[in-house]
């Protein structure tokens, strides 16, 4: 085991590349990957292999000139930019005499860090002990049980197996935990439902600007930086629409490519506020070169937690370095499919805030609605469900409300009264409620 410096640590960046080009590993974002845990890059290679090597997963002469520049430049960590086994990161660390981190280690040692909630401590943690406790493997060769007669014999439990026991325990209560935190998460989904408030969640690759839009769309104050993983803790704030009330608008952690599985089931909890989203927006970094790309890692991890189905809206953000204006782009059928804006400017955000409008509340009913005098609690109902545009007091104590209200509120209300229904000559429905 190698000692892990108290401050920032010097590493060494090895690009594996397998098989034939086209490769798509990209070294600048792994350099930030690296930065954004803390270390000083003191050197990187491209190992580029045909084949995995099960022993080393790169050959023999590449593992040389690493060891080489570690030693040249006083490395403590080797940092690896690929999925590592436990033996090939046990056969790495005994060549180098270093530490070796693989991709998954590095994103999680990230996560480990920016966690602030202790929601997301939990789901970090959960995360590491079971990336750890498959690298559980021979670590304690010198406490295992020995065979023999007198004087011979070992403990009754390894270490290892003292290790994986309390692992296991450790990782089963925090599951608990998150289950009940779930719950309550649930509950919460569950109120919104019945208020029909719907949600709109913000996906994107990391750093492509979610935070940023959220702080302007809500009026938030969400921590932002240019850093990979600024934001791990998912937000969730009250927005006002231009017509038909407010939606919740959800800031989730960003994808990235090749996002570790233990990740991804560890905030499979906070992760659902996606899955049940009325909206998803897929907030896209326009000024990255290799914005299709990150388009695609995105499309992989909402397959991967089944949130496939929901309309998806693209937000092409970071117009203001582009220098082009504001804009839509409608798909075949009419429907809005991307939105071109600058979140850190504004604008364009009025235009993001229509289309929302305009998606959830397509189906939007309007009308008037008339109350008899003891009709008091249907009329408070109608101001918790729905927009009120205006109300006038009859002469006899009755109300008269100008109402619009999405369909499912409208239906919930047809099923409880006895609504007239007729066209007010512009496509849409008029309410009428006696």
């Amino acid at each position: 085991m190698f000692d892990r410096p108290e401050h920032g640590e010097r590493a060494v960046l090895v690009h594996v590349r397998i098989g034939p080009p086209p490769f798509r590993e990209d070294e600048g974002e792994f350099r930030s990957l690296a930065l954004a845990a803390g270390a000083e890059v003191a050197g990187q290679l491209t190992a580029k292999v045909r084949s995995a090597n099960p022993k080393y997963l790169i050959g023999t002469g590449k593992l040389e000139e690493i060891k080489a520049l570690s030693d040249g430049a006083d490395a403590d960590v080797i940092l690896v930019d690929h999925p590592l086994t436990p033996a090939q990161e046990r056969n790495l660390e005994a060549a180098l005499q270093r530490r070796v981190v693989d991709r998954t280690g590095l994103i999680l040692d990230i996560f480990a860090l920016r966690a602030r909630t202790f929601e997301g401590k939990l789901q970090v943690e959960l995360a590491q002990l079971e990336h750890m406790s498959t690298r559980l493997v021979r670590g304690w060769t010198h406490l295992e049980r020995q065979k023999g007669g007198i004087g011979l014999r070992g403990p009754g439990e390894t270490q290892l197996e003292t290790d994986r026991r309390l692992l296991g325990l450790r990782i089963r209560r925090l599951q608990a935990r998150l289950e009940k935190l779930a719950k309550r998460r649930g509950l919460a989904r569950q109120q919104r439902l019945k208020r029909e408030t719907p949600t709109v969640s913000l996906v994107g690759y990391t750093n492509a600007g979610k935070s940023t839009l959220f702080n302007r769309l809500a009026d938030a104050n969400v921590y932002v930086a240019d850093q990979l993983f600024a934001t791990l803790d998912p937000t969730m704030r009250r927005v006002k629409l231009p017509v038909g009330g407010s939606c919740v608008l959800a800031d989730t952690v960003g994808f990235v490519r090749d996002l570790p599985h233990e990740l991804v089931a560890a905030f499979e909890s906070t992760l659902e506020e996606t899955v049940d989203a009325d909206l998803i927006l897929h907030i896209v970094d326009a000024a990255d070169p290799a914005h299709l790309e990150r388009i695609e890692d995105v499309n992989e991890v909402l397959v991967q937690i089944g949130a496939t189905g929901h309309q998806i809206i693209q937000v092409y953000n970071k117009t203001d370095i582009l220098g082009i204006a504001p804009r839509v782009d409608l798909a075949e059928d009419g429907t809005p499919s991307r939105v071109w804006l600058s979140a850190s400017t504004g604008q364009g955000a009025d235009i993001l805030l229509n289309v929302i409008t305009d998606v959830l509340h397509k189906n939007i009913v309007c009308g008037t609605v008339r109350l008899g005098v003891s009709q008091g609690r249907l009329r408070a109902l109608l101001y918790e469900r729905a927009t009120v545009i205006d109300e006038r007091i009859m002469k006899d104590g009755s109300w008269e409300l100008d109402v619009e209200i999405d369909q499912r509120g409208y239906q919930d209300l047809k099923q409880q009264e006895d609504l007239q229904i007729s066209s007010t000559g512009d496509g849409r429905e008029s309410a009428t409620l006696h």
